[in-house]
């Protein structure tokens, strides 16, 4: 078959127009709207499956990030109860990262709004408030 056939019949022509509008300077794209509709049927299973795995691991991240911001609370209590207890002197360094705690915990929790939260509210306060006397009157512990 010559080219002059290849040209004079239908599938030729409807070939190279395609191949010309792919070339030209606009937004249509044949070609590659063909591949991909070639591509959704051939990979169709596959791309089923990869949404699948992708709602899974945004699962696990979500619960991964829960145990963290929970983790961060567990710290903010635990501070907190050293400081009721009061025979446990703390020094600045301690405070700082105290409150590092709570930025990290008060930052998730507002980021995250379905996250349950508010279980350290008072603690919190507590923190903040002794911090600040102790600022005041540059009472901090030595150990």
């Amino acid at each position: 078959m010559s080219i002059q056939e290849i040209l004079a019949s239908s599938g030729g022509a409807l070939v190279i127009l395609i191949t010309l509008v792919q070339i030209a300077p606009i937004k249509v794209n044949p070609w590659s709207a063909i591949g991909k509709m070639i591509g959704k049927a051939l990979n169709g299973d596959v791309i089923a499956k990869l949404n699948e795995v992708q709602g899974r691991l945004d699962e696990h991240i979500r619960i991964d990030d829960e145990r963290n911001a929970d983790a961060h609370r567990v710290q903010i209590l635990r501070f907190n109860r050293e400081l009721l207890q009061d025979n446990i002197p703390h020094t600045q360094e301690d405070f700082i990262e105290a409150l590092s705690e709570i930025d990290f915990y008060e930052r998730y929790c507002k980021e995250h709004p379905e996250y349950e939260n508010n279980r350290a509210v008072l603690a919190i306060q507590n923190i903040e408030r002794v911090y600040s006397e102790m600022l005041e009157r540059h009472n901090f512990g030595n150990a």
